[in-house]
């Protein structure tokens, strides 16, 4: 079993394989211990995966999965770790943005027995991001991360992280969860420490980046503040909210009966007919929060009898394990 598996997602990134390889070969042979490379092809419509390919057949360390389609990020990153072998398990981008010579930091971090070991684009400024469309976007992100999940540290938003493999193995992976895994770690105990790394531009190849992923991050927000405080209790969240809205839709209906009681030539639609249907609404809505609440004890009754099913479907893997013939596994 390798000591490091080291997990790479690429997406139309041929411009970049090559040269993260080499980079990424020297610097593990240099670190203690045995490793594996695990490139991700991630739906890519240029020369991304022949390459790979040829990566694979002459080095029995490269794993390459390639998926049907472009799952995204989070999905692709979930195919790398399921497949990971090795004692600790190393994320990063495809891109070149990320400088495998920062992974002893990360190495020297998870032997002091951290669980989790983050990466910080500390030298971000003078990296050349656009400030309005990426900098500040972020900087906001990260400071409501922390402040919804409770994790204090300052880049969330970079797939650049080290794992313990029984830790990222055990967190579920969908939509654009892999920002958040710091979050979900901590959920359970883990601990965590962040360390600054180097962030380049970007030398070759279109970044897939944008100001649009920012609402996606707000929504992810929700969510994982959702999850993190109601995951096992959904009930006590929209029950609440159910219960609140019941009694006072209640109390409003009980002051009408008085008031009809104490005056019967009344007519409570003609003198308070907003406050009777604003009423109602209130006890159906209180109503409806509580069936919300019932059904996703179900959804978590569900989750924890079934068995997990991946976020992504796989078309070919390829590892080599002699220099001339690589072994291709597929479902075609």
């Amino acid at each position: 079993m390798p000591r490091f598996s080291i997990v790479v997602p690429f997406h139309n990134e041929e411009e970049n394989v090559t040269l993260l390889y080499a980079r990424l070969k020297q610097t593990m042979e240099q670190a203690e211990g045995s490793f594996e490379l695990i490139f991700v092809d991630d739906g890519s419509t240029d020369r991304t995966f022949m390459l790979l390919e040829e990566i694979a057949a002459v080095d029995s360390r490269v794993l390459v999965i390639r998926l049907r389609r472009n799952f995204g990020q989070t999905c692709a990153l979930a195919a790398g770790f399921d497949h990971a072998a090795g004692e600790f398990v190393m994320a990063m981008d495809g891109d070149l943005q990320h400088d495998p010579a920062d992974i002893p930091r990360f190495i020297e971090k998870l032997d002091e027995g951290y669980d989790l070991v983050s990466g910080w684009r500390k030298d971000r400024i003078e990296s050349g991001d656009n400030f309005w469309l990426r900098r500040l976007p972020s900087h906001i992100a990260n400071k409501m991360m922390s402040a919804l999940s409770g994790v204090n540290i300052h880049d969330f938003g970079t797939t650049f992280k080290a794992y313990r493999r029984e830790l990222i193995q055990s967190i579920p992976l969908y939509g654009q969860m892999h920002r958040f895994i710091p979050a979900l770690a901590s959920s359970v105990g883990s601990t965590i420490c962040e360390v600054p790394i180097h962030c380049g531009n970007r030398q070759y190849g279109k970044s897939h980046y944008g100001i649009s992923r920012t609402f996606g991050v707000f929504f992810d927000l929700l969510t994982i503040r959702f999850l993190l405080k109601h995951m096992n209790r959904p009930m006590h969240f929209f029950g609440g909210l159910g219960m609140t809205s019941i009694l006072a839709g209640g109390a409003m209906s009980l002051w009408m009966a008085a008031l009809k009681l104490m005056h019967p030539p009344i007519s409570l639609m003609m003198t308070h007919g907003p406050i009777f249907v604003i009423a109602a609404i209130l006890m159906i809505a209180g109503v409806q929060l509580l069936t919300i609440g019932l059904l996703g004890e179900l959804l978590v009754r569900h989750y924890y009898t079934t068995q997990d099913r991946a976020p992504y479907t796989i078309q070919t893997l390829i590892r080599s394990h002699s220099s001339e013939m690589p072994m291709m596994l597929s479902d075609e």
